[in-house]
């Protein structure tokens, strides 16, 4: 697999606060990457600057060999990042459909992979509620909404900033499933979730952070073998 996404030294601040401090790791096309950390160490910072959505950032962050640090976010979606932010961000006053409609592009190469047939074939649930508004969603159905909506950029990467925080088992479980789709097509990810379980069962790896550094970024067998290490950063 060849690299896709490269980060060194990232700091990101808000004000005076410093968030980020000196973040490196790298992301190959394909992998499939669980973000762990307890809340507050950085993780929706992180996702938030790759994304360009933190002003006063730092260091290296290149996408495909290209540089992207100083791009806007619009520029950085362009390139081929699509964010599916904690609170998912959808239009309630359009239907699904329109909801989906308005991100639909084809990938930096031209490849319409994610079409609208095709993400009703992933998530039955939104075909059935098409027609209706996004306000009318339940939670799960909206984060259904959020994921189909970033997948119709047809992305390179795709970031998900607490992929089942609220959702019942039954809900959670279609989402775990709908990312080994997406690992399944190519698609490069982060997620970030609090169920460490189902993120060691989907992830190739994990990386956690404390305090706005990296402490652990390895597969999640390794992981595993440090139980002094789950326990002092997640609980677990």
């Amino acid at each position: 697999m060849s690299a896709l996404l490269d980060v060194k030294k990232l700091e990101a601040f808000y004000g005076a606060g410093q968030v980020l401090h000196g973040i490196g790791f790298s992301i190959a096309r394909g992998e499939q990457v669980a973000l762990l950390g307890r809340n507050g160490m950085g993780k929706t910072t992180l996702l938030r600057s790759l994304m360009g959505l933190v002003a006063d950032r730092r260091g290296q962050i290149n996408l495909a060999g290209r540089d992207i640090m100083r791009s806007a976010p619009e520029a950085i979606a362009r390139a081929g990042v699509a964010l599916v932010p904690e609170g998912r961000g959808i239009f309630g006053s359009l239907s699904v459909v329109e909801n989906l409609i308005m991100a639909a592009r084809p990938g930096i190469d031209g490849r319409r992979v994610w079409t609208l047939e095709k993400i009703y074939e992933l998530f039955p649930r939104l075909h059935a509620r098409r027609a209706n508004g996004g306000h009318q969603l339940s939670g799960g159905e909206q984060q259904m909404l959020t994921i189909g909506r970033a997948l119709m950029t047809n992305p390179d990467l795709i970031l998900i900033d607490e992929a089942t925080e609220g959702l019942a088992p039954l809900v959670a479980k279609d989402i775990w499933r709908t990312l080994g789709v997406i690992r399944s097509e190519g698609v490069a990810t982060i997620v970030v979730d609090k169920d460490f379980r189902s993120l060691s069962r989907i992830a190739d790896r994990m990386v956690m952070l404390s305090k706005g550094t990296v402490v652990f970024d390895g597969t999640p067998a390794a992981l595993a073998e440090k139980p002094q290490l789950l326990e002092q950063h997640l609980g677990v």
